[in-house]
């Protein structure tokens, strides 16, 4: 979805946040449960880049996407979020 020529819209005010949040909260939980051995800085600038990516990618002018560094953020928060969460429930390997 973060690549296609239009988003879904969302009845809700700032529902593309939401939409990072979401998303990035899921990629940050799963990896840092299926890689716990791993640093959680090593985690967090993957989901970065990744996130940074999508921002780059959503700027091309033939998707009719807006590249919004505030999206990234909002990436990061929920990613640190839900690495920090899953550090505290499962012990690291």
């Amino acid at each position: 979805m973060a690549l296609i020529p239009r988003s879904p819209t969302i009845p809700i005010e700032q529902g593309d946040k939401v939409m990072h949040m979401l998303a990035f909260f899921t990629l940050g939980g799963l990896a840092a449960a299926g890689w716990r051995a791993s640093p959680a800085l090593l985690l967090f600038a993957s989901l970065g880049i990744f996130g940074g990516a999508i921002e780059v990618f959503q700027a091309i002018p033939a998707l009719h996407r807006d590249a919004d560094w505030y999206d990234w953020i909002a990436d990061m928060g929920a990613a640190a979020l839900a690495i920090a969460a899953v550090r505290i429930v499962l012990p690291r390997q």
